[in-house]
């Protein structure tokens, strides 16, 4: 079944002008662009994308790194998006990412490690509409 999903490029990897790179690596693996968005999150939104996050120690962390650069917002689909996605994406630890995975290559840290990707298509349907929500209109 075809999906649609949302990857976030965050901003240690547009920081090191990797977005081509990344974008480049979800083509190759048969994903189709559909919007593509360079932004900086405010805090505001940063607090309603991670709000899953909001009583967690890392939260405000989080949304400092979220807000300290440009962000690059891609939504994909093809077949099992987010499950190809999230495998492509890797462990969240980069040290733990698979080899060859976006994480393993670009990750730093847990916080910083290079791209989000949703979880569950109704995440996706959530996430894509708080960033482009002139479209969910």
């Amino acid at each position: 079944m075809e999906h649609t999903t949302l990857l976030l490029i965050k901003p240690n990897a547009t920081a090191k002008n990797k977005i081509g790179e990344i974008i480049k690596m979800v083509e190759d693996h048969g994903f189709v662009i559909d919007r593509l968005k360079i932004f900086r999150f405010d805090t505001e939104l940063g607090r309603q994308f991670y709000a899953i996050h909001a009583e967690k120690p890392f939260f405000s962390r989080l949304i400092d790194f979220m807000t300290s650069g440009k962000t690059v917002a891609v939504v994909v689909h093809r077949d099992n998006a987010v499950a190809f996605l999230r495998k492509l994406v890797g462990n969240t630890d980069h040290t733990q990412a698979a080899p060859g995975t976006i994480r393993h290559l670009y990750g730093e840290s847990i916080t910083m490690n290079a791209v989000h990707a949703s979880d569950s298509p109704e995440n996706a349907v959530r996430e894509i509409g708080l960033i482009f929500p002139e479209e969910s209109k």
